[in-house]
């Protein structure tokens, strides 16, 4: 027994030796099967995430360390692990394309053939080979065509994610003066929502909030406005709450149904206390709806007088009708009982109506 272990080490000995020195950890090319040690080509990992998929590479990076890299220490037209040591990794969390090919959810074996002119980017079913020795064709999942590129030097061999974007990226290999892009692209409204339908059947069902916040997302994704309705109700079931009768008269708005739109507003508007109206006014004026605000804060300082945010609220209706000296006035008001976080916002609000400025501007 003892004699096939002394065996089998040799000949992984003898594989390393095969490797490329960067990839070792001793000087003569070995590396421990039986200990681990620091790497010469050290290991590893950079994740991106993208809607709410996540893409996980998992490498191990040999240096230049002043050897030609490209037709010599690897050579072209033969398969390649795409970094140092056990197998180069790749995971989706998710089905993704891969340059405009699909390929399914998991974890693949990331290879490569490099070429002068093209390379073919390899994702393999087995991932837990070391390097490229036992690569077989016939576990291929997905074979793509790329072009290389010229870069700045990179002495180590990296992974980076270049050009994101909300629904894909491109993983891009750089050694040595070449790169090599990838484009991977997310469905990622498909993907969001089936993952709402699988977090909603957890505690989250629950609340008011996650199925107010589905509701939302599909609303303002141009989903199906009677699904975001049907989620809005299960929150407003839940509790009965200013946020998910403000998103239900958008989603009422979004299906054509303006009266009954307007009536779960008014409701919500009965409903909020003096911040919530307040802010609910501001987003009106930052879509340009300013007279709609401005009625607001009219209503929230009749139903909530005391209240130090409502002060604000009057001295934007003073401001607007070009009366600065009670727009002060009404500032200095809101200031005096103001959180201490708020006052410095309210300070500037101050000196650009001292300035004549208008501050719904």
């Amino acid at each position: 027994m003892q004699k096939h272990r002394i065996f089998a080490f040799l000949v992984i000995q003898g594989l390393l030796l095969l490797a490329s020195p960067s990839q070792a950890q001793f000087q003569n090319g070995n590396q421990s099967t039986l200990l681990t040690l620091p790497l010469i080509s050290q290991r590893a990992v950079t994740v991106q995430r993208v809607g709410v998929t996540d893409i996980t590479i998992t490498y191990h990076r040999p240096l230049v360390n002043g050897r030609q890299v490209w037709g010599a220490m690897v050579p072209y037209g033969q398969v390649w692990r795409a970094g140092a040591n056990q197998n180069t990794t790749i995971e989706f969390t998710d089905p993704v394309t891969v340059e405009g090919k699909p390929l399914e959810k998991g974890i693949y074996g990331l290879h490569m053939i490099p070429g002068e002119a093209s390379w073919t980017v390899i994702f393999a079913k087995a991932s837990t080979a070391w390097g490229s020795f036992t690569y077989d064709q016939a576990e291929d999942a997905l074979r793509v065509t790329v072009k290389p590129q010229t870069t700045d030097f990179y002495e180590a061999l990296t992974y980076d994610f270049d050009q994101l974007k909300p629904d894909s990226t491109v993983v891009t290999l750089k050694w040595e003066k070449v790169a090599v892009p990838f484009q991977v692209a997310v469905n990622v409204n498909e993907i969001a929502q089936q993952s709402i339908k699988k977090q909603l059947r957890g505690l989250a069902q629950y609340t008011w909030d996650g199925w107010n916040d589905a509701a939302t997302y599909v609303l303002e994704t141009k989903g199906k406005p009677e699904e975001a309705l049907r989620y809005v109700d299960r929150s407003i079931q839940n509790e009965e709450r200013f946020e998910n009768l403000e998103t239900k008269s958008r989603i009422l708005a979004a299906l054509g149904k303006k009266e009954e739109s307007k009536t779960a507003l008014d409701t919500a508007l009965d409903k909020g206390n003096a911040i919530q109206v307040h802010v609910y006014a501001r987003g009106l004026q930052a879509q340009k709806r300013q007279d709609e605000a401005l009625e607001i804060f009219r209503k929230n300082a009749k139903k909530n007088p005391d209240h130090w945010v409502i002060h604000s609220g009057l001295a934007r209706i003073a401001s607007a009708q070009g009366d600065f000296a009670g727009a002060i006035k009404e500032l200095k008001l809101a200031q005096a009982g103001a959180p201490d976080q708020q006052k410095p916002q309210i300070d500037g609000l101050i000196k650009r109506l001292e300035a004549k400025q208008d501050i719904n501007k």
